[in-house]
């Protein structure tokens, strides 16, 4: 018999089912009009599926960005709230990998997965028959979840059997960080799976975007597309304004990021995935993160977005364009 929770639930789905404004809610439209985290979905081929480098844990940390988000049914956006496949939703989608909205179809998406004690962080745990809710396992028997009405985003233990467990990301991608971290950042042999990207093929420091990439939960396309901007791969580039390297670091933000050298590619990528992840988890947006790599974050708070700066305007567009160049 259905609980008050999901029944609540149940309520919440059919609602944004018969929603003309739904997917409205979600969507994050960047400067040229056209919805950046679709741009970046369409780039990386990542509808259901794992782009490169993105890991479990890279899921779990961008849940983690909503806790005390306040649970509001039918809610896809995280400043008023959000519900529990919506929470869901969000989180992969910050890592560029595009989920279904309700439950129900949250639960077929990916593979699935045989009991608890084989899930891995990043997975989706759904419950009840018909599926009324859903959330991200974190491991250790817990979960992150938007659990109900006058609840927010927080972390529970999986207080029931969850009636289906489905994998988005493939194994070899949930072992990333944790092949990439034991590995370490001295040249180590890493795995054949991070080595190459044929998502990458024929570009620059492909290995060195992939690991950087796992190792801060950025879509290595990502990286490659800012590279590509910032300097068309030239780890020896120096800007007017005296910014560095192949990403481009200014001098006080590469050491503050504890790049030594910015003209040295791998310093370079890493300190530009720990920047982005940064933004992406004030931000919370893909087309805003961006913004602040151009332009800094204090000028997307001082103007609420995008800051009308043409460098900056012209910027996010020109990162769209060499996402979807690598596609």
């Amino acid at each position: 018999m259905m609980g008050v929770q999901g029944v609540l639930a149940r309520i919440s789905e059919l609602q944004t089912q018969l929603s003309p404004n739904s997917a409205a809610a979600s969507t994050i439209t960047a400067a040229n009009g056209k919805t950046f985290a679709g741009a970046l979905a369409s780039a990386t081929g990542t509808t259901g599926t794992t782009s490169s480098g993105v890991t479990g844990q890279s899921i779990v940390d961008a849940a983690k960005k909503y806790l005390g988000t306040p649970y509001v049914f039918g809610s896809t956006n995280p400043d008023k709230g959000l519900d529990c496949s919506a929470l869901v939703q969000r989180a992969y989608k910050d890592m560029g990998i595009d989920l279904p909205r309700t439950s129900s179809q949250q639960a077929k998406v990916g593979t699935k997965v045989d009991g608890l004690a084989n899930a891995k962080p990043g997975d989706i745990l759904a419950f009840n028959s018909p599926v009324d809710h859903v959330s991200i396992y974190l491991g250790n028997n817990k979960m992150i979840a938007a659990p109900k009405p006058g609840d927010e985003v927080k972390i529970q233990s999986v207080y029931e059997k969850p009636t289906h467990i489905r994998r988005v990301l493939s194994t070899d991608a949930a072992a990333g960080t944790a092949a990439t971290t034991a590995a370490g950042a001295a040249g180590a042999v890493r795995p054949a799976s991070l080595q190459n990207s044929s998502s990458l093929a024929g570009v620059p420091y492909a290995d060195m975007f992939v690991r950087a990439g796992a190792k801060y939960g950025v879509s290595p396309k990502l990286l490659a597309a800012v590279a590509k901007v910032e300097s068309g791969y030239n780890p020896k580039a120096v800007s007017p304004a005296g910014a560095q390297g192949l990403m481009q670091l200014m001098p006080a933000t590469a050491r503050g990021l504890g790049v030594k050298n910015s003209f040295d590619p791998e310093q370079a990528i890493n300190g530009a995935a720990k920047l982005l992840r940064n933004n992406l988890k004030e931000f919370k947006s893909v087309d805003l993160a961006l913004a602040a790599y151009n332009a800094g974050g204090g000028n997307v708070h001082k103007y609420g977005g995008i800051p009308p700066f043409a460098e900056t305007q012209k910027y996010v567009p020109k990162v769209q364009k060499a996402l979807a160049a690598l596609g």
